[in-house]
């Protein structure tokens, strides 16, 4: 097995076991199956992601890292913020398994500062990649064919 495709596998279980440990049965988590379907959508979107973008790529900023490329293929052909939406969908899984309203309240709030991060991340991409402005307008930001 080659290097590249065992250090793959190897981010792989560590995320899957971090997933594990997150949803494994307990007693402030045993909530039910929306909280479980979201934690493991947003966890399989970040796998994903990973699997299919380079380590290099990624950036918390939203400044583009200098020798970055433009990412318009797998997760990325559905949405243009993928991570985003991950973090969102496992964010929403630790509100519903805490069913409180005020955990509603951050989410919602974090839904909002994402947006923004988003929209500033995008003006600057389409300074440096003249092609963005093409892809924004035909993949959506957060939602596949809706937003």
């Amino acid at each position: 097995m080659q290097t590249h495709t065992l250090s793959r596998l190897w981010v792989a279980a560590q995320f899957g076991l971090i997933g594990l440990m997150i949803v494994w049965p307990a007693p402030h988590w045993a909530r039910g199956w929306l909280s479980y379907a979201l934690l493991l959508a947003g966890s399989a979107l970040v796998l994903w992601v990973f699997w299919h973008n380079r380590p290099g790529n990624f950036n918390i900023v939203p400044e583009p890292r200098k020798g970055a490329h433009l990412v318009t293929t797998g997760p990325y052909r559905w949405v243009r913020h993928p991570m985003y939406v991950a973090l969102i969908l496992f964010m929403a899984g630790v509100a519903a398994a805490a069913h409180s309203p005020v955990q509603w309240g951050f989410w919602i709030a974090l839904c909002v500062v994402l947006n923004f991060k988003a929209a500033m991340e995008e003006r600057l991409l389409r300074g440096v990649w003249p092609d963005y402005s093409g892809y924004m307008r035909v993949t959506r930001r957060f939602i596949p064919g809706l937003w």
